[in-house]
């Protein structure tokens, strides 16, 4: 009885597609726990210093970010409001998308209403936004400034 010893010349690859799926799996999955809140934040808003300011302990079961501009506008999700007085739709909008919240349903009064407003807008304009707020019942607010470092 007679072996033939066979060398193998043919070259053996590995199939890539299950890595690449698992990859574009991982990028996909990864893209959807990043930090969307920096949308949130407008850049020409200089925020005012302050030594007694102190960073939240824990984050809120529904937020609302505002960023008001001196001149008294808006700006929410990237949209510019010009006006304080046209922001009602926006809030009720944001109620209903609070109180339809996967996690739990969240009442208008216990929405974090977080004002970043610029340095140089005058105190009454501050007040004319918290007034908004509250005329469509939200009554937690909390502002943002910029921390004083020693």
């Amino acid at each position: 009885m007679k072996f033939k010893n066979k060398k193998h010349t043919e070259i053996l690859e590995g199939d890539l597609t299950p890595m690449i799926d698992m990859t574009f799996q991982l990028i996909a999955f990864f893209m959807l726990l990043i930090n969307f809140s920096e949308v949130d934040r407008a850049e020409e808003i200089v925020l005012p210093k302050s030594v007694l300011a102190t960073p939240p302990t824990e984050r809120p079961d529904y937020q609302v970010i505002l960023n008001l501009d001196p001149d008294g506008s808006v700006v929410f999700a990237g949209q510019r409001v010009e006006q304080i007085s046209l922001m009602s739709p926006i809030l009720i909008q944001e109620i209903n998308n609070a109180r339809r919240s996967r996690t739990k349903s969240v009442p208008a009064k216990d929405i974090a209403v977080i004002i970043r407003a610029h340095e140089d807008t005058p105190t009454g304009i501050v007040q004319e936004l918290i007034g908004k707020c509250q005329s469509e019942e939200m009554e937690n607010f909390k502002f943002r400034v910029k921390d004083e470092e020693y």
